[in-house]
């Protein structure tokens, strides 16, 4: 069992940056793939960026991909999500989630395990 909780969300400008961190507690994270999803109201959910385990690698959705930057810090058992040059679009509810796998996945249905969610606010 992993519990996930999230933080570092707020209210921000456009071109801002802020960093959400997730932390775990019941397993090691280094184990786990690890991704970040988000939900914007009325919308889907929908991937944001991902890590294989060991930080053997990482992918980041399109929209993101050059603004956000996804880390692990071991030695703390959590994961980062970097965000720069945020944009209004990029207002969401932010999750974290862990697989038991050394693989990431784009599909949220292939995790494990859950955060709470942070809400991220950008004005325009």
């Amino acid at each position: 069992q992993v519990q996930l909780a999230e933080s570092g969300g707020g209210l921000v400008q456009a071109g801002d940056s802020l960093r959400l961190s997730c932390a775990a507690a019941g397993r090691a994270l280094y184990f786990y793939a690890m991704g970040w999803f988000r939900q914007a109201p009325g919308k889907e959910r929908e991937f944001v960026a991902a890590s294989w385990t060991g930080s053997s690698g990482s992918g980041y959705a399109d929209s993101v991909k050059g603004r956000f930057t996804i880390s692990r810090d071991n030695a703390k058992n959590t994961v980062y999500l970097q965000m720069n040059s945020l944009k209004p679009e990029d207002t969401a509810v932010y999750y974290c989630a862990s697989r038991r796998s050394d693989y990431a996945s784009r599909r949220g249905d292939d995790y494990d395990y859950w955060g709470q969610g942070t809400q991220v606010t950008v004005s325009s």
